[in-house]
């Protein structure tokens, strides 16, 4: 049953221990108790968390056939599976303190190893609650993860209240979008590796959409986070991600936490989902304000329209 309590929310801006799964887990962990210490009840981690984000400051260079074996061996020994060891940990935390969290994280496949994905997972006191597999990944990203197929859009039911959302650039995909409105979405996780302005914009823009609390988590990186032995060159750039971290209300897009520039950090905030109710009493994209045309020229005979919700049948 839809919730519309008060929840304390977190965007956890923090770096990844670079190609060491074991390590950035237990860093992992470390955050999350010190949210649940403070209250917290979703924590939301960057995107690829664990353990790398192949940034395009670097990552480019895969674009060649030679001198990125050792950088994909290891990427690959530094992925983790869903579900496996690493996310069962993670889980026992979250048994443990009563928190949600969503995680970025390289996935790989154990008994079928090759390909990799950029996966969000949403993992709660009952275990994995979902996994969502990047749907198209970002230019030089597609040298390194796979491609989702769209059916593991979804959106939980949880007793904090409905939990969504997108990896980075996806969420500028009108019709991904569309599928977490149809599903009720009321709290919207966005991890991710953009530390722009245009993306804080777009994501004021989910929140005034959707009617949902929208929580951006980036990672803030710097040149002094990557090992001694990282087997690529990096360029003379001392800070790769500049963080950002925020967290937005539905009814007017504002920014009611963050944005954290030029350090990691925790940004909080407690969020009324009734103010999400309120909102859509203005605009509700998959209500009120949802449009079912009748008349064009890829109408069938007669000028009967399709309802828009059908245009996202194409991602399942």
């Amino acid at each position: 049953m839809t919730t519309f309590g008060t929840v304390k929310v977190a965007a956890i801006q923090a770096s990844s221990v670079i190609l060491d799964a074991e390590a950035t887990i237990e860093k992992a962990l470390g955050l999350l108790h010190r949210a649940a210490d403070d209250g917290i009840q979703l924590a939301v981690f960057p995107e690829t968390f664990v353990s790398v984000y192949p940034s395009g400051a670097w990552a480019h260079q895969a674009s060649q056939f030679g001198g990125f074996d050792e950088m994909w061996e290891r990427l690959w020994e530094s992925s983790v599976e869903v579900p496996g060891p690493a996310i069962d940990k993670l889980v026992a935390a979250c048994a443990e303190r009563g928190i949600y969290c969503a995680l970025g994280i390289n996935e790989r496949e154990i008994d079928r190893p090759g390909s990799l994905y950029n996966t969000l997972v949403l993992l709660g006191p009952t275990g994995v609650l979902s996994k969502h597999r990047k749907l198209v990944p970002t230019m030089h990203e597609r040298l390194f993860h796979g491609a989702g197929d769209g059916t593991d859009l979804s959106v939980v039911e949880t007793d904090l209240g409905r939990i969504g959302g997108l990896i980075c650039w996806e969420n500028r995909m009108p019709l991904a979008r569309y599928e977490l409105y149809e599903k009720g979405v009321q709290i919207w996780v966005a991890p991710t590796a953009d530390d722009s302005d245009g993306w804080l914009a777009s994501m004021q823009h989910i929140a005034i959409e959707s009617g949902a609390f929208v929580i951006s988590a980036p990672q803030y990186i710097e040149r002094s986070d990557f090992p001694d032995d990282f087997p690529v060159p990096l360029p003379d750039d001392e800070v790769f991600g500049r963080g950002g971290a925020a967290i937005i209300e539905p009814r007017g897009g504002t920014i009611i936490a963050g944005p954290l520039y030029g350090e990691e950090g925790i940004v909080t905030a407690e969020i009324d989902l009734k103010v999400g109710l309120s909102a859509k009493r203005w605009f509700d994209v998959v209500g009120h304000y949802k449009r079912i045309d009748t008349a064009g020229p890829s109408q069938p005979e007669g000028g009967q329209g399709w309802p828009i919700s059908q245009a996202s049948d194409t991602l399942q």
